[in-house]
C-alpha cells in the first residue's frame, strides 16, 4: 500500500489558483516544465512513497487535492545546503475535504487516512466555495 505526504499549500487559496500557478510556471519555462517542490527533508521512507504515493495539498484548513509523486531526487541549493526535489505529475485530483490544522513542512499520511478523491458525479465540477460550506454541514 502507497505512502502518501501531506503539505501546505503557500500562496494558493484553491485548486484553480495551483492550476494558474503551475500554467504561467509552464508558459515562462516551456512544455518541458515539470512540477517539482524542492523540500529540506528527504523523505526516509521513499521506497514506500514511489510505489504509487501522491503530495495531497492542505490549502486554507483543508485538503483539497492530491498529485502523484513521480520521483525524489537529492538537490543542492544555491545556499550549498542539500535538498529533495519532490517531482509530481503536474495533474491536480480533487479530493473530499478533510480538515488541517497548520504545520511545517512535510508529514506522512497513511493510505487509510487519505481523503478519497471525488469521482465525476460526486462534485468534483462544485465549486470549492460550495463544496466547503456543504462539507461544514456534514452534507458532504
Amino acid at each position: 500500500m502507497a505512502l502518501h505526504l501531506i503539505k501546505l499549500c503557500v500562496g494558493c487559496d484553491t485548486i484553480e489558483d495551483e492550476l494558474d500557478w503551475m500554467a504561467q510556471n509552464r508558459r515562462i519555462h516551456g512544455t518541458g516544465w515539470k512540477h517539482v517542490h524542492v523540500t529540506r527533508m528527504t523523505p526516509k521512507r521513499a521506497a514506500e512513497i514511489l510505489d504509487g504515493g501522491s503530495l495531497y495539498w492542505v490549502m486554507k484548513g483543508d485538503v483539497r487535492c492530491r498529485e502523484a509523486i513521480t520521483g525524489l531526487r537529492a538537490v543542492t541549493g544555491s545556499d550549498g545546503i542539500g535538498r529533495c526535489a519532490i517531482e509530481l505529475s503536474g495533474e491536480l485530483v480533487p479530493t473530499r475535504f478533510q480538515p488541517r490544522r497548520p504545520f511545517q513542512g512535510w508529514r506522512y499520511l497513511e493510505a487509510k487516512d487519505a481523503p478519497p478523491d471525488l469521482s465525476g458525479g460526486e462534485a468534483a465540477d462544485m465549486p470549492e466555495d460550495l463544496r466547503r460550506e456543504l462539507a461544514a454541514l456534514g452534507l458532504m
